[in-house]
């Protein structure tokens, strides 16, 4: 049960891939300019095809094994995430009702701050309740190109 870690370009920039025979732990981008990997170990080969076609506009629903790392309460609400559909958006007021935790917006949007399976868990579905674009652990541009991307529209609003 070996962690694998590998690095793959992405039209975003490079993403960090963490994961073994349990599933992905993490998702992440660098902006810095590193080498990629050059052979994918076949744990983590999935996981890769998937955000290929993603990126290709050819996948909208990820069938890979996810295995976060974090309290119950930040798994319920990254587990929530992933009934977010493709091109829909949800607020952090939104999303804490869904969990049954209406006044915990603020521990809600600190869960999703925390969420190290990018795009997977799609907290970049998650937007402020006037439909603003708010916190990107990986920058406002990568959430904005996401939600540009699943919904085939640029997105007219960014601060």
């Amino acid at each position: 049960m070996k962690l694998e870690k590998i690095k793959i370009a992405t039209p975003i920039g490079i993403a960090k891939i963490n994961g073994d025979t349990d599933g992905i732990r993490s998702i992440t981008f660098s902006d810095k300019n590193s080498p990629v990997t050059k052979t994918i170990p076949p744990v983590l080969q999935e996981c890769v095809t998937q955000l290929q076609e993603y990126f290709e506009g050819k996948r909208t629903v990820f069938t890979v094994k996810l295995n976060p790392q974090g309290t119950e309460f930040q798994r319920k609400a990254w587990q929530s995430l992933q009934n977010i559909p493709f091109g829909k958006t949800l607020s952090y007021s939104e999303q804490s009702k869904i969990l049954h935790k209406p006044k915990a917006i603020r521990a809600v949007a600190n869960a999703n701050g925390k969420n190290l399976i990018a795009i997977l868990q799609p907290c970049h579905r998650i937007i402020g309740s006037d439909g603003e674009l708010t916190g990107y652990a990986w920058g406002l541009w990568r959430k904005k190109w996401l939600l540009e991307h699943e919904s085939g529209q640029k997105q007219e609003r960014l601060f």
